[in-house]
Order: structure tokens, then sequence, then C-alpha cells
């Protein structure tokens, strides 16, 4: 019996100690996070003049994640000094479809976001490196015959093309040829099958230059 009420005193000594606690849940606090804006795209560069290219824009956090909340606007300059925006996005991660008639520099600038509660961060403004998107004149190049004839546009009136023909393992000058004031000119290669040239469009402040290949059969 001693035994017996032994066990009892020790169990209901067991029960008295197991008093709920009441645990509170830690408080919500603001971060302030920095941001790094980026802008890129899978479309290969250059692009013919009169094609469209996407460009992509995300913002990542310091925690590690992205940002969110804010806006992007999209910015782009010709001559690399002045930035005007073109497009804006309602989300740090946006698609912006652009059609440069000329070589243009574009960069993402994230407006950054204000917390309006304690169970949001703030996020500060930041704006991407500049994207280069390079941009070549658009030729149509036709071969009636012996004949190579082309058009390049825009802006190539009376302005030259540059073709080599192939010498041994490397190209060598060959000729010069002017085009008319609509950008067009014709040139005609020799009467010997196997031969080789490439025909070169210059490159200037607004447009990089192209070369194309050609063979006589």
């Amino acid at each position: 019996m001693r035994f017996n009420r032994i066990i009892a005193g020790t169990v209901t000594a067991g029960l008295v100690g197991l008093v709920p606690v009441a645990v509170s849940s830690p408080a919500s606090a603001t971060d302030n996070l920095t941001t790094v804006t980026t802008v890129s795209s899978y479309t290969e560069v250059p692009i013919t003049y009169g094609d469209t290219i996407t460009l992509s824009s995300d913002v990542a956090a310091s925690d590690g994640g992205s940002a969110y909340k804010g806006v992007v606007a999209l910015q782009a300059s010709t001559d690399g000094v002045n930035f005007a925006t073109v497009a804006t996005g309602e989300n740090s991660y946006s698609s912006f479809e652009v059609k440069p008639t000329a070589n243009t520099l574009y960069k993402v600038v994230y407006s950054g976001y204000t917390a309006t509660s304690t169970y949001e961060d703030n996020y500060a403004p930041s704006e991407s490196a500049p994207f280069a998107v390079t941009v070549k004149r658009k030729a149509v190049f036709k071969t009636p015959g012996l004949f190579l004839v082309g058009k390049i546009k825009p802006d190539f009136g009376g302005k030259k093309v540059i073709l080599k023909k192939k010498k041994g393992k490397k190209y060598v000058a060959w000729k010069k040829v002017k085009t008319n004031k609509k950008g067009a000119f014709r040139v005609k290669a020799p009467n010997k099958s196997g031969f080789k040239f490439t025909v070169t469009i210059p490159g200037d402040a607004k447009f990089v230059g192209f070369t194309e290949a050609y063979q006589v059969y």
C-alpha cells in the first residue's frame, strides 16, 4: 500500500508541473534591402534594321529574393549620354519589345518601394548597366547570272561597298563600288567557276557593318 501511494504521489506531482505556458509570436519587422537591376535579351545582336528585340528586366534584393514591389522604366539612348524613358513595366520583372532604328543603349531603372506595413520590406531604387543593341542596315542581294545586285537602307546613298576576292587562303582587295542615291549597286563577277568574293557594308556611328560571302558556280 505504501508503494502504491508513492507512485500516485509521483504522478500527481508530475501533472501539477504541466502548466500551459503562452508562447508569443515574434513581431514582424521591416528590413531595408538594397537591389540590383539587370536587363537582358535572348535575341542575338546585331539585329537587322526594321526588326524588333525583346528586353527583359529583373530586380534582385539583398535578401536573396526578388523585389516584387515597385515599378521599372526602360530608358534608351542613341548617343550614350542622354537617356529617355521609352516604356514602363508594372512590376520588377517585365518584358519590353522595342524596334531600334540605330545602335541604341538601353537600361532599366527600378523605382524602389517603401513598405506600408511591418509585413513588408523597403527596397532601394537601382538601375541596370547599359545594354547595347547594335543594328545593321537592311540589305537585299540578288544574283542574276554573274551579277551581284544589292540595295542597302537606310541612309546608304552615295556610299561605297567594299569587295574582296579569295586569293589562296586570304581575301584581298578587289574593288569598291559606289551606291546610287537610293543605296543600290551592281557589280559583275568574273566568269570563272569557283571564284569567291565577299561584299562588306561598312558601319558608321549609327549602324554596325557586316560582310557576306559569295561564289561563282
